[in-house]
């Protein structure tokens, strides 16, 4: 063998050991690489080794700098473009990330590890369609399979009853393969199915639990899926891997915030807007945390951070109307005119927008305009978020069946005796933030947040009980055994224990939807005690089209069916006061601000708990709050909202049509109809 022969072998195989020593041991790759390139200078392979070894052990910007010639001298090398993009997201640069991984994905249309960390920063950027084309890339890319190829241009064409039928097809003949399994999760999630995206997704990981791009949707679907400290435990093992990550630390950032650790989600988020300024929306994200803890002045700054960045972000616009407190300028105004005016922007920025403008413009006291905007606002989300009366009616129904006197009685005291729980229920914008903030500035009660565990539950049940996908709840209730009902009591306290931070005996969980679960909170939690919070229903409604929801309240986005639902809310109430008489407190939102005092001591009274004069001064107390009202309850009750209403009463001819019984009703709670 010549010496040439020999000398090309050598490097072949120094090559060879450095590329597999990149990832156990990034430092001898990088030392390995250094000896390569003194017996070969330049050679590119060995500067390849050698800046990935580098960006793996923490020095990004040693690493760019070597990229940035390599790809230069190898314009079509992927991998090298990859490599960079890699490098200048750890160092921040997102927009020079997603140039360089664009590049790559050019270069490479099957580079599977350069569409994952394209969809991880447009992920942090916000841009959930194009992550969602970034990730169906990197299915397609990873998958050799013919058949699952072809499911996954399906997914990524986004004809996903095509590819869920493929998927189904190809799993019952491979039940194990852990590609499908995480592709049928994507459908589901897409589809927001979030129960079977995390099934399927769990089971993936049973099956392969070093799939990083498994456990990374996985976190992303259970914090999805109201599951916070699931979600944080996942990002924990990929931060564990990886702990430079950003969206990992996005992922953690917001569950923390969800399980009430502000002071940590703060921290988090100012690590990642540190290392990856040019993010609007985690300055957004960042926002929403800094005003649930009271920090306003900072969550305006991070809002208008986030505007600067992206002027059409909508979300970040509403953000600030939804301070309630906050007033927008002239200024403020003309520029969201001015991004309405624009062709090119989506509906979801469209919406908000809509919605911050109704809001600047109803301050200014310009009802009409205002008005024009809300209902604008109004019918885009109704797009996506249809309401469906006849449900709201055949639910309730079926609630009022199986909730009756008689079975209620025959099952009293079967659930847990634990007295720990407040629950405060009603429609939102009805007061229920007001009253959580009256009760818990009292020395024995601690306020959390909306909590979703009742209803969650319920849907569980349903749904285990006889083990099948429709829900069968609540009719489900009437097959459970007496012990079961303490058992669910006792897992419903097991879980919302991570929401108690103070030690303090009572707790309030302000979820406004558990009105409809006020019979299965009295099976499983005799002694809680559950709060009604009511506003007359023109004022209530009204607050409710011109709000913006995140999910969960899709009646708010049309007046009459505003109306519909406020009249079967009522109508479920009055079932459940005839059936529980005097189980539910109820609170008039107007008798709360004609005479605090009074009503206060009322509530106290029915929660079994002494008059405290903090109770009265509800606004000096500065803990968390994560609604709408936040600001609104660190000030003094302002009585001129009751009547607010009446500015747009020109408009509410089908809002009063649609409330039936309900409104002359009120404020006397009406009997069943």
């Amino acid at each position: 063998m010549s010496e040439p022969t020999e000398q090309t072998g050598t490097l072949a195989l120094a090559l060879a050991q450095a590329g597999k020593l990149l990832g156990p041991r990034p430092d001898l790759a990088a030392e390995q690489a250094r000896e390569i390139l003194r017996a070969f200078p330049g050679h590119a392979q060995a500067l390849f080794i050698l800046a990935a070894a580098l960006r793996a052990q923490g020095d990004a910007a040693q690493a760019r700098d070597i990229l940035d010639r390599l790809v230069k001298a190898l314009p079509n090398s992927a991998d090298a473009h990859c490599e960079l993009g890699l490098a200048l997201s750890d160092l921040g640069d997102s927009k020079g990330a997603v140039a360089m991984l664009t590049r790559a994905t050019r270069i490479n249309g099957k580079h599977a590890q350069a569409w994952r960390a394209l969809g991880d920063e447009k992920t942090l950027a916000g841009d959930s369609a194009g992550a969602d084309d970034a990730y169906a890339h990197h299915i397609e890319a990873s998958v050799n399979d013919p058949k699952l190829l072809e499911a996954a241009v399906a997914l990524r064409e986004n004809k996903l009853a095509i590819a869920e039928r493929m998927l189904r097809g190809f799993l019952k003949l491979h039940p194990t393969d852990v590609t499908a399994i995480r592709m049928l999760a994507e459908i589901a999630a897409r589809l927001r199915r979030y129960d079977d995206a995390e099934k399927l997704l769990a089971r993936a990981l049973e099956l392969a639990p070093g799939f990083v791009a498994a456990r990374n949707n996985y976190a992303s679907v259970l914090y999805r899926n109201s599951k916070p400290q699931e979600a944080i435990a996942q990002t924990d093992l990929l931060l564990g891997q990886d702990p430079r990550n950003p969206g990992y630390k996005a992922i953690k950032a917001a569950a923390l915030s969800l399980v009430g650790e502000y002071e940590q989600a703060i921290e988090l988020f100012g690590q990642l807007l540190k290392n990856h300024p040019d993010q609007p929306k985690a300055w957004m994200s960042f926002g929403h945390v800094l005003k649930t803890t009271g920090r306003q002045a900072e969550s305006i700054a991070a809002y208008r951070k986030s505007i600067v960045q992206r002027p059409s972000l909508g979300e970040a616009y509403w953000s600030l109307a939804n301070l309630k407190t906050f007033r927008f300028t002239p200024d403020d105004i003309a520029a969201m005119r001015a991004q309405l005016a624009r062709t090119d922007i989506d509906d979801e920025d469209r919406f908000h927008l809509d919605f911050a403008l109704g809001k600047a413009l109803e301050d200014a006291g310009d009802y009409a305009a205002s008005f024009e905007h809300y209902t604008k606002a109004n019918a885009l989300r109704r797009k996506s978020q249809p309401y469906f009366r006849e449900q709201t009616e055949i639910f309730s129904r079926r609630l009022k069946s199986i909730y009756t006197r008689e079975f209620l009685a025959t099952r009293e005291g079967a659930g847990s005796p634990a007295p720990d729980p407040i629950f405060i229920v009603g429609l939102p914008r009805s007061g229920s933030t007001l009253i959580e903030q009256i009760l818990s500035s009292h020395s024995q009660v601690e306020g959390t947040m909306e909590l979703h565990d009742i209803g969650q539950m319920t849907r569980e049940l349903g749904k285990w009980v006889r083990k099948r996908d429709d829900d069968s709840y609540p009719e489900v209730v009437a097959e459970l055994p007496a012990e079961r009902f303490r058992a669910l009591g006792e897992e419903y306290l097991e879980r919302t224990r991570i929401h108690r931070k103070l030690g303090r005996p009572f707790f309030i969980d302000k979820m406004p939807n558990n009105f409809l679960h006020a019979g299965f909170i009295h099976l499983i939690l005799p002694n809680a005690k559950i709060i009604d919070t009511r506003r007359h229903p023109l004022g209530c409604c009204l607050s409710c089209f011109k709000q913006h929801f995140a999910r969960g309240q899709a009646f708010s986005y049309g007046l009459e069916d505003a109306g519909h639902y406020y009249a079967e809310y009522v109508s479920l109430m009055a079932h459940y006061d005839s059936v529980l008489p005097g189980r539910i407190h109820r609170v008039l939102y107007e008798d709360m601000v004609a005479d605090p005092e009074t009503q206060v001591r009322r509530l106290l009274e029915y929660c079994g708990l002494p008059f405290e004069e903090s109770c009265l001064r509800f606004y000096e107390n500065d803990r968390a709050v994560r609604t709408a009202s936040s600001e609104q309850v660190r000030q003094p009750i302002y009585r001129g909202a009751t009547d607010h209403w009446q500015n747009f009463e020109p408009w509410l001819g089908p809002l009063k049509s649609a409330l039936g019984p309900a409104l002359p009703a009120y404020p006397i709670a009406p009997p069943v109809f």
